[in-house]
C-alpha cells in the first residue's frame, strides 16, 4: 500500500516549535507517512531536510477581517449572555480608529456585531467568512496546489489564523479530510477560533468539555484528544546539557543557584520590571542573609524593548539575560519565530534553574515536567505604567479556572513577601509540586512525552476510516 500523504498546514509560525522543530516530523516518517509542510512562514524548512510548498502571497477577502472580528465579538456577547459572566469582556481589544481604512473595517464589524449578536446571527457570520474566502484568487491557488499534490489530509497547526481558511476550504471542496490542533490551553474561552475542519486535535479531557461548551456545532466524535507537542522537549535527554557547560555557556557562578524570571509581552505585563526588580531586591536580601542566588531572566521571545535596561543595571550582581533565540526575519510580531535552539535553551534554562516566577504563564507546566516549583506574581505595584492595568485581571481569566487549588504555585502577594516566599520555594518545593503536577495532567494529556505519537496515530485513525 502506498504511504499516505499528509500536509502540514503552517498558516503562521507559531506552530514551528510542536510541529517542525519537535520530533513530530521524525516519528510522522517512522510512520511511514510522506510528510509535505504547507508553508505560509518565512522560515525555511528545507533547511531542516523536509518537503515544503511555500504558500505565496496568501491574500484575504477585503471583507473577512470585518467579519472574523466581528465573530470573536458575537461569540463574546454570547456567552456572557449564557454565563452571566462578565469576565469574557476581558477577552476584547479595543477597536482602533487611527487610520482611514482599520476605521472603516472597524466600524463594519461593529455594525455585524449590533445586529448579529444571535445564535443565528453568529451562523450567518460563519458561512459569510467561508463564501468570503471561497470567492479569493488566493483559494484558488489553494485548491490548484490540493489538486496537483493530491494529499490524503491536511492538519492545520493552529486554529486562530485567518490564513488558514481559504486552504482548508479548499481542502473540503475535494473532500480531503482536515483537522486543527487547538494551540494553547487558554484559547478556546477567548473566542480565537476561526477555522472549520472535519476533526480537532486537543490538549485534554478539559480542553474537549471547552470544545464542546463553546462550539456546540462541533460533535463529540470530532474531536480527539492528545496533548501538545509543546512540552516534549523536557523529556527529551539529548538536549540536556550538564550544569558546567550551561554555566560556561552563560558566565553564570558555579556557586550561585539561580531563579528564573520568565518575562510577559508589555500589554501582558506593563509592570515586568518593576516585579523583576522587586524579585531581584528580595534575592539581594537573601544573599544577606548567607545564600549564593542568581537571578536569570528570559525575556518575552517577542519583548525586543528596552524596558528592563535600568533593571539589568542596578542589579548586574543579581540578575542575569539569556535572549530567548528567536530570529526576527521581518517587521511585525508575527514574524518573530521560534528557533530549534532555542528549544534547547528553555530546556536548559529549566533544568538549571531551582523555580520560575511569572505572570500567571503556561511556565507552571514546563517546571511542573521538572517537579519544580513556579512562584506566580499577585500584586500591583504602587507606581504603574498603565493606570487601568491591573494583576487581578490576569487571574479572572477562564482558564486559571482549571487550577486543582491554590497550592499547585506559590503566591507572590507583594514585594516585601517575595525573599520569604522564595526561601519557602527552595526549602519546601514537594509543596507546590504535588498539585502543579495535578495541574498539568488536567491540562495536558499524560504522558505529555508521547504527544506527538498520538497526534499520528490519530490522523491514522481518521485515514484508515476515510
Amino acid at each position: 500500500m502506498p504511504n499516505k500523504n499528509i500536509f502540514i498546514l503552517l498558516p503562521d509560525g507559531i506552530g514551528l516549535r510542536n510541529f517542525a522543530f519537535s520530533n513530530f516530523y521524525k516519528i510522522g516518517l517512522e510512520k511511514n507517512f510522506d510528510i509535505t509542510y504547507w508553508n505560509n512562514t518565512p522560515f525555511d524548512l528545507e533547511t531542516l531536510g523536509f518537503n515544503e510548498i511555500k504558500i505565496k502571497k496568501a491574500k484575504l477577502n477585503p471583507l473577512t477581517d470585518s467579519y472574523k472580528n466581528a465573530r470573536k465579538h458575537i461569540e463574546l456577547n454570547l456567552n456572557i449572555k449564557k454565563e452571566n459572566d462578565p469576565v469574557y469582556n476581558a477577552y476584547r481589544f479595543p477597536f482602533s480608529y487611527t487610520k482611514w481604512k482599520s476605521s472603516l473595517k472597524n466600524l463594519f464589524s461593529r455594525f455585524l456585531i449590533t445586529f448579529y449578536s444571535t445564535d443565528k446571527g453568529l451562523e450567518k457570520v460563519r458561512k459569510k467568512i467561508q463564501k468570503l474566502e471561497s470567492s479569493t484568487s488566493y483559494f484558488k491557488e489553494c485548491l490548484e496546489t490540493l489538486q496537483n499534490q493530491k494529499p490524503d489530509f491536511v492538519f492545520c497547526t493552529n486554529q486562530r489564523p485567518v490564513l488558514a481558511i481559504a486552504p482548508l476550504l479548499a481542502a473540503k471542496k475535494l473532500n480531503i479530510p482536515t483537522a486543527t490542533f487547538i494551540f494553547s490551553w487558554d484559547n478556546l474561552p477567548k473566542a480565537t477560533m476561526v477555522v472549520e475542519t472535519d476533526f480537532y486535535f486537543v490538549w485534554s479531557e478539559h480542553m474537549k468539555k471547552e470544545l464542546l461548551h463553546y462550539y456546540p456545532y462541533i460533535s463529540e466524535k470530532q474531536i480527539i484528544i492528545t496533548g501538545t507537542p509543546q512540552f516534549e522537549n523536557h523529556f527529551d535527554s539529548n538536549l540536556r546539557m550538564s550544569k558546567e557547560q550551561f554555566y560556561k555557556e552563560h558566565q553564570l557562578d558555579l556557586n550561585k543557584k539561580y531563579i528564573c524570571y520568565s518575562g510577559d509581552d508589555i500589554t501582558t505585563c506593563p509592570d515586568d520590571p518593576q516585579y523583576l526588580s522587586d524579585a531581584a531586591e528580595a534575592v539581594r536580601k537573601l544573599n544577606v542573609k548567607g545564600n549564593s542566588l542568581g537571578i536569570l531572566l528570559r525575556r518575552c521571545p517577542v519583548d525586543f524593548s528596552n524596558r528592563f535596561d535600568s533593571v539589568l543595571g542596578k542589579y548586574q550582581d543579581i540578575i542575569t539575560p539569556i535572549t530567548p533565540l528567536w530570529e526576527k526575519i521581518g517587521e511585525g510580531w508575527n514574524t518573530v519565530l521560534p528557533t530549534k535552539a532555542d528549544m534547547v535553551l528553555q530546556t536548559n534554562t529549566i533544568q538549571h534553574t531551582e523555580m520560575v516566577i511569572n505572570l500567571g504563564s503556561s511556565m507552571v507546566f514546563d517546571y511542573a515536567a521538572y517537579k519544580k516549583p513556579c512562584a506566580f506574581i499577585n500584586y500591583d505595584v504602587k507606581v504603574k505604567v498603565d493606570k487601568n492595568w491591573s494583576v487581578s485581571k490576569i487571574y479572572k481569566y477562564i482558564h486559571f479556572r482549571s487550577m486543582p487549588n491554590k497550592n499547585a504555585v506559590i503566591w507572590l502577594d507583594s514585594a516585601n513577601t517575595i525573599a520569604d516566599q522564595i526561601e519557602f520555594g527552595l526549602q519546601h518545593p514537594q509543596h507546590s509540586i504535588e498539585d502543579a503536577q495535578s495541574w498539568f495532567e488536567k491540562i495536558n494529556r499524560h504522558p505529555p512525552e508521547e504527544s506527538s505519537k498520538r497526534i499520528w496515530e490519530g490522523i491514522m485513525n481518521i485515514i484508515s476510516c476515510k
